[in-house]
C-alpha cells in the first residue's frame, strides 16, 4: 500500500467515523459518550455539523478516531478470545468492558 492509497483510507475512515458518531450522538447521547469515548463539549459539536463540515474535517491527514484500549490488561483480556472456553469468554470480554467504562468515567 502507497501513500497516497493510506491518505485515501485515513479519509474514509474519518468520514466514516463522524457520519457514525453523529448518528449515535443523535440516537442515544449518553450512550454515545460512552462507545465512542469523548466528551458532552465533543459530542454537541459533532451533532451540529453539517455534511461539508464533515467533509471538511475527514479529508485531513490525520486519523480522527483512536484505540481507547491503552492498557496491557485491557488488551490481553480482548484477545485472550480462542484460548477459554465460551464462558469463560464472556466474562474476560465483561470485564474488559468494566474497566474501559471506568475509564471513561475517570476521564469525564
Amino acid at each position: 500500500m502507497n501513500a497516497d492509497q493510506i491518505l485515501s483510507e485515513i479519509r474514509e475512515a474519518n468520514l466514516s467515523y463522524l457520519m457514525l458518531a453523529q448518528s449515535l450522538i443523535r440516537a442515544d447521547r449518553e450512550q454515545a459518550l460512552y462507545r465512542l469515548g469523548i466528551s458532552e463539549e465533543n459530542a454537541a459539536l459533532i451533532a451540529l455539523l453539517s455534511p461539508a463540515q464533515m467533509m471538511k474535517i475527514a479529508s485531513g491527514n490525520t486519523l480522527l478516531c483512536k484505540f481507547r484500549m491503552d492498557d496491557d490488561l485491557v488488551w490481553g483480556l480482548l484477545t485472550n478470545h480462542g484460548k477459554t472456553a465460551a464462558a469463560n469468554d464472556t466474562m474476560t470480554r465483561l470485564h474488559a468492558s468494566i474497566l474501559m467504562a471506568g475509564r471513561h468515567q475517570e476521564a469525564a
